[in-house]
């Protein structure tokens, strides 16, 4: 895979995927070297003044509500040191190793723009990382996301200056031994590096970001699931009508519909009860192409949200460079791109669309194991009902999870709590709302595992007639891994092995 280049490549949801999961390379492009070591000299320039240069924030004052604490040009480094590890401050389990690798990625590059003032090497040193498989043990809690996820990016460059915990081929150890293992030596902060790699949204942004790249794959994981519970239950596609849909014309609304109409083009299923004289079918079949492209939709809103702040600088100061001037000149102003609202906002949004497709699935599974409603299917799937269960409870533990996801769909922005003194008076909440947006984005997986098991089940249910092509290549992958329950076993295996389907690729495959 060519190396992701910085100041170079587009930065958006796949690269970052490409570099937290598939561990590919990233490199800094001569334009981005030019930018930062043209922004490095402005910073340069301040420090070179001394104690009669003028005060910037965080380059020769303390931080915070200690803003107004000038420091002497003599403590400057120990500052910077300071401050990363007064804020290594998170708790909690620390952050999956792509989610790490996806913090790495972005801080380097906000590093990239040019407008953070850090020297050059950096970021060299966040790529060297990456490159090497040296990944700071990060705390997943912590930021209030105000001035960025300040505690978690502490914990990032706590790892690069070989203080803390590292996770290096599989063991977790001092940072300074994964970083001598690896032949990197730690780095040695220098004037307003510290807060450089502290301010900014990375760790909201790198957990939102592959939070919303997976709920995409599972909106068409839900498309599945759905058309595979109409077959099982009889339903018809007639909803889906071209003409119907354009009639309202949503992108999400249209591109489900037309997946629909694809999955179940000449159905046999279909062609049986053509006359049975029903005439509509539940909203959980019916409205799928209107709630599934809603979900759609807003992802695809959260997306453009998270991509914008890839390729933002979100540090504090920033540092304009004067283009037609020396090295050196320049300014620095603070302002509060490190504020997470954008990518919050977005973030809850995100959660409360996708736990919509586990709550319309989960309707869909009672459909299926209720025979009030399953048009002739067995009590719960069992074939022989009262003596075997079937998927009585599995309907249950897919209830137990959309009714946590409406818990954690309560959005994590509209919260603010004053931190630092109350000079960070408004905060975004947006680590939370990342947080909370990959916990639904699992549960939905789950829920959706769930449907594609009761909707086998009604298949095997309902035969000699059988689905579509592509369903039926759908309904093979299941069963290769999980038989028909004709007789009660434990389920929560099969639903493990179900999810293991959807997490690799292996039920989109097989269309």
């Amino acid at each position: 895979m060519e190396p992701f280049r910085l100041g170079e490549h587009t930065l958006d949801l796949e690269a970052l995927q490409d570099v937290a999961r598939r561990d590919r390379r990233v490199e800094i492009g001569p334009a981005a070297r030019r930018a930062m070591d043209r922004a490095r000299s402005v910073v340069d320039a301040v420090v070179a003044g001394g104690d009669a240069a003028p005060a910037v924030y965080g380059v020769n004052t303390g931080f915070g509500a200690l803003a107004e604490v000038r420091i002497s040009s003599a403590q400057v480094t120990q500052l910077q040191q300071n401050l990363v590890r007064s804020h290594a401050a998170g708790v909690g389990t620390p952050l999956p190793r792509d989610a790490v690798r996806g913090m790495m990625l972005l801080r380097a590059a906000v590093l990239a723009t040019g407008r953070s003032g850090a020297r050059t090497v950096c970021c060299e040193r966040l790529c060297e990382l990456l490159a090497a498989g040296v990944h700071p043990i990060i705390p997943a809690r912590g930021s209030v996301g105000a001035s960025g996820d300040l505690a978690p990016l502490a914990h990032l460059a706590l790892g690069m200056i070989g203080e803390g915990f590292a996770e290096y081929r599989g063991e977790t150890l001092p940072a300074t031994e994964a970083l001598r293992r690896a032949g990197i030596e730690p780095l040695t902060l220098a004037a307003k590096e510290g807060l450089t790699l502290l301010n900014g949204t990375q760790h909201m942004t790198a957990v939102g970001g592959l939070a919303v790249f997976d709920a995409e794959a599972t909106c068409r994981i839900a498309d599945l699931a759905g058309a595979l519970s109409l077959e099982a239950l009889k339903g018809t596609a007639r909803a889906f009508d071209a003409r119907v849909i354009a009639a309202r014309p949503h992108a999400g609304q249209i591109a489900v519909a037309a997946v629909l109409r694809e999955l179940l083009a000449d159905s046999p299923i279909a062609e049986s009860h053509r006359d049975c004289g029903k005439v509509q079918d539940p909203y959980s079949l019916r409205c799928m192409p209107q709630v599934h492209g809603a979900t759609r939709d807003m992802l695809a809103f959260a997306r453009s949200v998270l991509e914008r702040e890839a390729a933002s600088s979100t540090d504090n100061p920033l540092v304009f460079v004067d283009p037609d001037g020396p090295d050196g000149a320049g300014e620095m102003i603070s302002g509060g791109n490190f504020h997470g609202q954008p990518i919050a906002i977005a973030l809850d949004a995100a959660a409360i669309a996708i736990a919509e497709l586990a709550n319309i699935s989960e309707r869909r599974i009672e459909q299926l194991v209720n025979p009030h409603l399953s048009s002739g299917l067995p009590p719960f799937l069992a074939p022989d009902s009262g003596l075997h269960s079937g998927f009585m409870i599995a309907q249950v533990a897919a209830a137990s999870l959309v009714s946590e996801n409406k818990v954690l769909a309560h959005p994590a922005s509209v919260d603010s709590i004053p931190s630092s003194a109350g000079r960070e008076d408004h905060v975004s909440m947006g680590a939370t709302a990342a947080l909370k947006l990959a916990t639904i984005e699992s549960h939905v997986r789950t829920v959706l595992a769930i449907e594609l098991l009761c909707a086998a089940q009604g298949l095997d249910l309902r035969r000699p007639l059988r689905t579509t092509a592509k369903l039926e290549a759908v309904h093979a992958v299941i069963r290769a891994r999980v038989p028909a329950m004709m007789v009660d076993r434990p389920l929560s295996p099969d639903i493990a092995a179900v999810r293991g389907l959807i997490d690799d690729g292996s039920l989109l495959a097989a269309l």
